[in-house]
């Protein structure tokens, strides 16, 4: 029966030590990284933004951060990912996406360091040249508030509509108050733009999504927004990370020398520093 009963004494012991090496997950491990732990995992879109992680890689690894790099084919999970702590920063968007992010989903999430802009572009499969647009011409543009928004603000700058004053990075077709060619505004899911350039007349696409299509924005857009752009890509953590060790070797890394000279050289204008 003493047997038994150390038996049992034991196998409890041993479930309680179990327990307690478990429950790690994601979102722990920028807090884990100041304890001696070098996991940081970062959810990103694939291109440009998981490419420039890949060459901040080998470099975060000299400085005892082990980078784990989770790529998102949909932008739209990566802030929900960020905010429940299933990564522990993500790197694919500008500040108003960001803002209207936190005050639509009741959430805290910050940016810590602004890497590089992404001018969007006008493109389309029927014409080389906007003044070429017919009459009632139908236009796709990404369906969430701000880079919808932006994207209206680029046609805008095209020549094509006139918005309502003060109308933002948030306007929507609604703030159109002239609209000289009568053109359709079609909002989809910014993915998609690339593919539906074989049926609508013109699409407003982001870069990334515009690179992950073969498209050189560069070359291939026919009208491109300012290059002084205010929409700098970040990466965004949870509050209470921002100045964790691997968050800020993170940041550091993010804008050397060497990150700027692979964007220099690799995107050509469709990707600019922002630092």
């Amino acid at each position: 029966m003493k047997r038994i009963v150390a038996l049992l004494c034991s196998l409890a012991l041993a479930v309680v030590v179990l327990a307690g090496c478990g429950g790690n997950n994601a979102g722990d491990t920028a807090n884990n990284n100041d304890a001696g732990s070098s996991k940081l995992v970062v959810g990103a879109t694939a291109k440009p933004h998981a490419e420039i992680l890949e060459v901040v890689k080998p470099m975060l690894q000299e400085k005892g951060v082990d980078l784990e790099i989770q790529v998102f084919t949909d932008y739209v999970l990566l802030n929900p990912a960020l905010k429940d702590k299933q990564i522990d920063a993500n790197f694919f968007q500008h500040i108003p996406y960001l803002d209207d992010y936190n005050a639509n989903n009741n959430a805290d999430l910050v940016w810590s360091v602004k890497v590089h802009t992404e001018p969007m572009g006008v493109y389309s499969n029927k014409i080389d040249n906007l003044d070429n647009l017919a009459d009632g011409a139908k236009i796709g543009i990404p369906n969430d508030a701000t880079n919808g928004g932006r994207a209206l603000n680029v046609l805008e700058a095209a020549g094509l509509l006139t918005l309502r004053e003060g109308a933002g990075v948030t306007a929507t077709d609604a703030d159109i108050v002239e609209n000289p060619k009568n053109l359709t505004i079609q909002m989809m899911d910014a993915a998609m733009l690339p593919r539906a350039l074989a049926d609508l007349d013109v699409c407003v696409i982001n870069s990334n999504y515009a690179l992950e299509a073969n498209l050189n924005p560069v070359e291939d857009a026919i009208f491109m927004e300012a290059k002084d752009s205010p929409f700098a890509n970040i990466v965004a953590v949870r509050a209470e990370d921002k100045d964790k060790e691997a968050i800020k070797k993170l940041g550091e890394a993010l804008q050397s020398p060497e990150v700027k000279q692979f964007i220099e050289d690799n995107y050509k204008g469709s990707v600019i520093p922002a630092f």
